[in-house]
Formats: structure tokens, sequence, C-alpha cells
């Protein structure tokens, strides 16, 4: 059991009530508290496990504070603002929550690519405002485009997979060692990825090798009129070049870790018309949410039991 169990900003709707009756059972004394707390350096002395939420970090200061840290739990896939290799030092273990949205967020990918080349926002508030004519609608379809995947994680690899035997696209992806993949789909190296790709879907963990890893040079070797679209945390990318690149209005590009940005970043992107930015929606399946829970719990109850589960340390 853990004595200590110390989570920061959580709200009680995050987890349905046997998921918090869970980890009481796993804790002698489960405190709530925040990030800006003035009681937060005396809270991290004292606590031997902490719980994060997505998009939270536990970087060497803040490890330094907890002598007592045992165990650190993300809410979450993206790990990249934990100190995991200093974290390691020190005997902790950090676990996340992996596989939980694969399904989810492919899904979103494609809804988005869709909702793009078919103009459907345009066409609902036209539809919307009485106007039923199909005569300035075109539209471009996916089957034949060259679809380029960046990152063949799970995630990555369900898209690749809808995308060649779902829609019939030329499927290349790119990653940093060779995948067991259908023969319909071909590693290229990441250049000629996205000089070839009419569609772009980036699926890469955020950590310390892939910070801003879509660099100056990569998002100038985008093909133009192509689209890309990035459900990974946005630091992967150089929004400096992004933002240069979209302003030459030759690419579009749509994204949905909108939470993470800065006031100022998402001031930048705003008067961009080719950049769309959806909510951060394309987990929030309710299978997703689900089972996202219960991994997160079952990864605490696993670390106590000698035997744990998702650690990425």
């Amino acid at each position: 059991m853990l004595t200590n169990l110390l989570m920061l900003n959580f709200a009680a709707s995050d987890l349905e009530q046997q998921y918090w009756d869970r980890l009481s059972a796993a804790s002698s004394n489960l405190i709530q508290s925040s990030a800006d707390s003035a009681d937060l350096t005396a809270q991290l002395a004292e606590a031997d496990g902490l719980l994060l939420k997505l998009g939270m970090g536990a970087d060497k200061a803040l490890i330094d504070q907890a002598p007592n840290l045992r165990y650190i739990g993300m809410l979450g896939t993206g790990y990249g603002r934990i100190d995991t290799a200093y974290a390691a030092t020190k005997g902790i273990v950090v676990s996340n929550v992996a596989d939980y949205s694969t399904e989810g967020v492919a899904e979103f990918t494609f809804a988005c690519i869709l909702a793009h080349l078919r103009e459907i926002r345009r066409a609902l508030e036209q539809g919307a405002a009485g106007d039923y004519s199909e005569a300035t609608f075109t539209g471009s379809e996916i089957q034949d485009k060259t679809f380029g995947v960046v990152g063949l994680g799970h995630i990555g690899r369900r898209v690749a997979d809808l995308a060649s035997a779902g829609f019939g696209a030329k499927t290349i992806y790119w990653s940093r060692s060779p995948k067991e993949v259908g023969a319909d789909i071909v590693r290229v190296e990441l250049p000629d990825l996205l000089a070839r790709s009419d569609i772009i879907s980036l699926h890469l963990e955020f950590s310390p090798e892939t910070e801003r890893m879509i660099d100056r040079e990569a998002i100038a070797a985008i093909k133009p009129g192509a689209l890309v679209v990035n459900t990974a945390p946005m630091e992967i990318i150089d929004l400096d070049a992004l933002i240069e690149r979209l302003a030459q209005n030759d690419i579009t590009f749509i994204l949905d870790h909108s939470d993470e940005f800065t006031p100022e970043d998402a001031a930048r992107l705003r008067p961009l018309a080719n950049c769309i930015v959806y909510p951060p929606i394309a987990y929030t399946t309710n299978e997703a949410t689900a089972a996202k829970q219960d991994i997160f719990v079952a990864n605490v109850e696993n670390f106590l039991k000698g035997a744990p589960t998702n650690r990425v340390n």
C-alpha cells in the first residue's frame, strides 16, 4: 500500500466512483491537490506515490522535492514532460496509460480528413440556412492518394491499415525501424514521405528525442497542396517554421492538441485559415474513457503487487 498518494489537478469527474474507491484502497492517505497549491512542497515531501493528469510533468526539481517517491502514474499516454531517466536513477517507477484510444484516435484522424476534403462544415452551414444546392461543392477522395504515416506505433499502424485496406490509398510510412506491415504499406525515409504524400498523418510520441523532430527542414519538404493531420503533441513540431509555411497558404494543417498551447501560440495560429484547430477530442470516446480509467488504476495496483504494468522507464 502507498502511504501518501498525491494526485495533482484531478477533479471528481476525471474518474468514475469505482476507480476512486480502488485508489483509496491502494493508499492509506489519498491526497488531492493542485500544481499551484501553497501546500505542494509539504505534500511532495511526504508523498510516496504521485498521479498526474495528461499534459502535466515531473522534472528533476519536482522529483527532488519528493524523497520518498516510489511511483509516478500518468493518466494518459504522453509522458514526455516526466524526467523518466532521472526517476529511474531514484528507483521510481513511471507508468503511463497505453493503447486505450487506438481506435478512437485513428477514426478521428479520418473524420478530420473527410470533413476537410468534403467541406462537411460548409455543407452543414449551408443546409442549416435552407440552401440545399450542391452546385459549389466538388471535394476530393482518399482513394489512390499517397497517404504518409509518420510513426508506426499502435495508432499509426491502425491509421495506415485503414488508409490502405479501407480507403485504397497508396500508403507509405516512416519509423525509426521497419515494422511488420502488409505488402501494400511501404517504408520510406522521412524526407521522401513528406515530399510525396498528399495526406500526412503524424503519430509520434513526445519525448526528448522527438521534440521538434518535424523541424524547419522537414516542414519545407512537405509537398505543396498536402493535408497534414497531427493528433500527436505539438511539441514534435517547430511551431515557428510551421507558421511560416502556413503563411504561404500552400498546405493545410489540422491539429487537436489545442489544450497544450499557450494563449500566445494559439493567437498566432488563429488567423490562419489553413490551420484547423479542434479541441482535444480524438481520444474521448466512451470506450476509450472507460479503458483509460481502468488501466490507470490497474497500473497502481500492479505496482503494489510488484509487477508494474505500462512501465516507461
